[in-house]
């Protein structure tokens, strides 16, 4: 096995530098604090890893791999300037630091961390239905195109494409100031799947960090100011990306993650960026849609043809400045940067954003806050503010569940993230239901709809056409917000006009997922925020560009010695192994080391939930004690009528046909009780793991977090051959336990029922109502199920219509109180395709 640990002499080494710069990030002066309490403990016996910090920065530096250093150039005006005073702005000089755009998509290409997970072709994909479905970028018809292109040359004929996908976005790392703000532009390989670029691994990089021309107020909106803003940004991409370009026609030969050569023709492809980005980037007019012709005033408008470079070009030599402005909403004095490489067009490749064009957009700024206007249009603001208020207890007393965000004052804060739209997202449509008209709650319905289905991993015909249905429900049931005043001057909104495109770009770009500006947003943190906040603040940047380039390097050379075997097992010897206490090892199963929710790196298996590892304590161990424990007098025939169907499943055995005493089984057993279980399933379309797994815990225990109870729900399987919730059952676990009888374990759950209202979900929320489900004496009807039956947590949220909740009212009584139930299909993607 190889054994070149260099620059470090040894794992020791190298995993002490990677914990405390890259995992922990600990400062300078922490690290020497603890490198001298490192020295004093060994006695003069021996020293430290490392002398000091500079002695780690040091040795850090002197990784070779994935070393791609930082470079710059600047930009000044050289245009004519004006009589007299001349603009500050004009005479400024804008620094772009940059990297190698050709050597670090060489070095993403041949990440051995990515072997497996990378389409060397463009490729169509079928489901078993001889169906197309599209995923991956590669996947999509775009590639496709771009190959059939390339191999129209018997010069590139035969080899691999290598799309190029940019992402870029201002963000402020000071929110107190606003003042600090950065530039960051992103690079990531297109052929690596979907999963990876979304796991925030090193899929992404950031390749540059753009200047951001200011001026003061007077000459803010000066044309001449606003034209060089633009062509700094393009000038600046195309300097930055211009190593690329020979290539993008003449075969370049790069070792790839699989650990072959091959010749590859890179080629620009689709850039995340949000709406203001894109205009920037389309050179466009604000207001008007980058990738079509539609009007400004009518985005929705039919047969309204594709914006290209050359009617574009057509257009220009043809009409005048104030005319292409008016009437096509194009800027003629500044040519986007992809004018400038072959096969690329801007307007063909701004990428669906399902962040701020859905998310962040239509939800939260249009919809949420046209439902508040309506309130406040019908109710006056006082009544509104009551009803708004209720809206915020609804949200505040949901039940808890893995993955969903707490909002326990309601949605009233100021500062909101994607994440905060995302969480609200989930909880928002029965909140509303029985407070507005039930167009306006079809409204949000079937736009939620829409948001799940264009968000899903894997997107097939069906899909589409119920992409479709989504958005033509959408737009019909809106009009409720036109004919109730709110929107009078109709619905032509960019981020809104979006939602027609992305059919035909699922079709070409693949699952939206993998293109998403959230991917952009969390690269911000690793690459901007947190490497601003370890710097001395003065200055920063220079300082940032150093932590970036040590954080890649540590990262490289994990990937590294990896691939050469050289990590495998614990980094501590075996003869100290042996002298070590035993420590038991963690589970996959043990949800104390995870939490509620957590992503499963590794293959795909089948669905699995399990009972934690570790027993509850203090419960009585005999049926009978149990059964007083937890206040279920007929808890010994539950068991009974459990075993019954497992040793006799051709026996019905319930509470109106309770088994013959011959036919009981002597129970005279051992039972384990736990607290929670853990269900671990195939979720791509959440943030999952790179194989696409999710590990999520489901809690019943007395006492959460030194409170009330906590009863989580279950979805159980019922029928395989039926689709949605017509094949699934839904319970509420009041006990996890387990049993052995004639040697075999028994996990299972004591569970109490619901069923539903109606044979179809509710006709506006689109949302399945149960209620609990009662037996022949009025009681809730309560058995024992086992846990090969349950599926995985469900999340249930109580009926309201037009009632108020009580003030006092907690969401810990929430599952106790209600009379109904929305089954919420909106709690995660794989629930949306569960629960339907």
């Amino acid at each position: 096995m190889p054994t070149n640990w260099d620059p470090f002499p040894d794992r020791v080494q190298f995993e002490i530098a990677d914990f405390l710069y890259r995992k922990n990030q600990m400062s300078g002066s922490q690290i020497n604090e603890l490198l001298d309490l490192w020295a004093a403990s060994l006695n003069g016996n021996s020293g430290p890893p490392f002398a000091d910090k500079n002695d780690m920065y040091r040795t850090i530096d002197k990784i070779a791999v994935g070393d791609i250093p930082w470079k710059r150039f600047s930009i000044t005006y050289t245009g004519p300037h004006p009589a007299g005073k001349v603009p500050p702005w004009m005479l400024a000089e804008y620094e772009v630091w940059y990297r190698d755009i050709h050597e670090l998509i060489r070095y993403q290409l041949s990440n051995r961390q990515f072997n497996n997970q990378i389409d060397y072709a463009p490729l169509q994909e079928f489901a078993p239905d001889g169906k197309r479905t599209w995923s991956n970028l590669m996947s999509g018809n775009w590639a496709w195109q771009q190959a059939d292109i390339i191999g129209e040359d018997p010069s590139t004929h035969g080899a691999t494409f290598v799309p190029v996908v940019l992402g870029s976005d201002k963000t402020t790392v000071s929110v107190a100031t606003g003042q600090n703000e950065y530039y960051p532009l992103y690079a990531s390989l297109g052929n690596v799947h979907n999963n990876i670029r979304r796991a925030h691994s090193n899929a992404v990089s950031i390749a540059a960090f753009l200047s951001i021309p200011k001026t003061d107020r007077q000459y803010t909106n000066d044309k001449a100011f606003r034209n060089f803003r633009r062509q700094l940004f393009h000038t600046s991409l195309q300097v930055i990306l211009e190593p690329l370009r020979h290539n993008m026609t003449v075969p370049d030969i790069t070792l790839c993650p699989d650990g072959h050569y091959r010749r590859v023709i890179y080629g620009l492809g689709p850039y995340i960026a949000d709406y203001p980005e894109q205009v920037l980037l389309a050179c466009i007019v604000q207001g008007w849609c980058g990738r079509c012709r539609a009007p400004r005033n009518n985005l929705d408008s039919e047969l309204v043809g594709r914006r290209s470079h050359e009617h574009t070009a057509l257009l220009i030599d043809a009409l005048d400045e104030k005319s292409l402005m008016n009437d096509y909403g194009i800027i003629s004095t500044t040519t986007p940067f992809t004018a400038h490489f072959p096969r690329a067009d801007i307007h063909e490749l701004l990428a669906p954003d399902l962040l701020h064009q859905l998310i962040k957009g239509t939800f939260k700024d249009h919809l949420v806050t046209w439902v508040c206007e309506y309130l406040t249009a019908v109710h006056g603001e006082a009544y509104a503010a009551a009803v708004m208020a209720d809206i915020d207890r609804r949200i505040a007393v949901v039940p808890p569940f893995p993955g969903i965000r707490r909002f326990p004052n309601g949605r009233g804060f100021k500062q909101w993230t994607g994440d905060d739209s995302k969480a609200l997202m989930k909880v928002y449509l029965p909140a509303i239901h029985g407070h507005v008209p039930p167009q306006m709650v079809r409204a949000l319905s079937a736009f939620l709809d829409f948001c799940y289905l264009v968000r899903r991993n894997i997107i097939n015909e069906e899909t589409l056409d119920a992409i479709d249905d989504a958005l033509t429900r959408f737009h019909c049931e809106r009009e409720i917000f036109r004919e109730a005043g709110i929107r009078l001057t109709g619905f032509s909104l960019p981020r809104q006009h979006s939602a027609k495109h992305y059919r035909f770009l699922i079709q070409m770009f693949g699952a939206p997922n993998g293109l998403c500006s959230s991917i952009t947003e969390a690269k911000h943190i690793k690459a901007v925020k947190e490497p601003w906040r370890r710097s001395n603040h003065y200055q920063p940047l220079q300082q940032m560009l150093v932590i970036n380039r040590r954080l890649e390097k540590l990262a490289a050379a994990r990937i590294d010695f990896g691939a050469r075997g050289m990590l495998n097992g614990p980094c501590i010897s075996p003869h100290l192994q042996a002298q070590a206490p035993m420590v038991p090892s963690p589970t996959t199963d043990d949800f104390e080391d995870f939490g509620e929710q957590e992503v499963v790196n590794g293959p795909r298996f089948d669905s699995i939930v399990r009972l934690a590892r570790r027993e509850a304590r203090g419960y009585p161990k005999t049926i009978h004690g149990l059964a007083q424990r937890i206040c279920e007098p007929n808890f010994h025939l539950y068991l009974h009528y459990f075993l019954m169907d497992q040793l006799y499943p051709d026996v019905q055995v319930d509470a109106d046909h309770p088994p013959p005493i011959s036919y009981r089984p002597i129970l005279d057993c051992r039972i384990s009780v736990y607290h929670s279980a853990v269900a671990t399933y195939y979720a791509p379309s959440d943030y999952s793991g790179i194989g696409g797994m999710l590990r999520q815990c489901i809690r019943s225990t007395p006492s959460w977090y030194n409170g009330p109870a906590r009863r989580d729900c279950l979805f159980v399987n019922n029928d395989p051959n039926q689709l949605g919730m017509r094949g699934l059952h839904v319970v509420q676990a009041m006990l996890f336990f387990s049993f052995s009888f004639r040697q075999v374990q028994y996990p299972c759950a004591l569970v109490r029922w619901f069923e539903p209202v109606n044979d179809e979900p509710c006709p506006d929320t689109r949302m399945w109502i149960f209620k609990p489900e009662l037996d022949r004496n009025g009681k809730r009807l309560t058995t024992i199920i086992h846990l090969e039956s349950v599926l995985r947590a469900a999340h249930l949220i109580g009926v309201c219509d037009d009632k108020f909740i009580p003030r006092e009212f907690k969401h810990t009584d929430s599952l106790d109180s209600f009379r109904a139930f929305f089954i919420n299909k909106f709690s995660d993607h794989h629930a949306n395709e569960l629960a339907f």
